[in-house]
């Protein structure tokens, strides 16, 4: 594992872990699934999407895990327990750990080996790509609970003490 993947490992455990706290600090399962005005996705939703992108581009693509995902599934879902929301957010992690193992300095600089939306930027590129994508959906999630239940809350996300090992 080269030095930027052992720090974006740091990074997907510590904000796929402050994921599923989110997940937990939903009051039940139902509200979890609920959306305000003008927004189309739940923290359920949010939660399956940053889990089945970093399952498939990290897991599957560099680390072989075979993962097969659904998008439009994750998106378009309405319901299910918050156990098996982070059921998925836990397999993200591992599935992340799987695929940084095999990065080298090499594959870094090299194209990302699947097309997304078109492009293959350089594999180091996307994987700084995909953790800030994951702290994007992190925050909505955060926000939207906040918005739903009235509880302002914390639950820690991408706290400054969980960057040391």
């Amino acid at each position: 594992m080269t030095p930027l993947a052992a720090d974006l490992l740091v990074l997907f455990r510590r904000d796929l872990r402050c994921f599923i706290r989110e997940v937990e600090a939903f009051p039940d399962d139902a509200t979890l699934w609920r959306t305000l005005p003008g927004i189309r996705n739940s923290a359920g939703n949010l939660a399956l999407h940053v889990a089945g992108n970093l399952r498939l581009l990290v897991g599957a693509v560099l680390g072989g895990t075979g993962y097969q995902r659904d998008r439009e599934g994750e998106l378009n879902r309405r319901e299910g327990s918050r156990a098996e929301v982070i059921a998925g957010l836990e397999g993200a992690i591992l599935e992340v750990e799987l695929g940084l193992k095999t990065v080298t300095e090499a594959s870094l600089a090299a194209p990302f080996p699947m097309a997304v939306g078109g492009h293959q930027p350089a594999t180091g590129r996307f994987l700084l790509h995909l953790a800030s994508h994951l702290a994007f959906h992190l925050g909505q999630a955060g926000y939207l609970r906040r918005a739903l239940t009235g509880d302002a809350t914390s639950v820690g996300a991408m706290a400054i003490k969980d960057l040391v090992p």
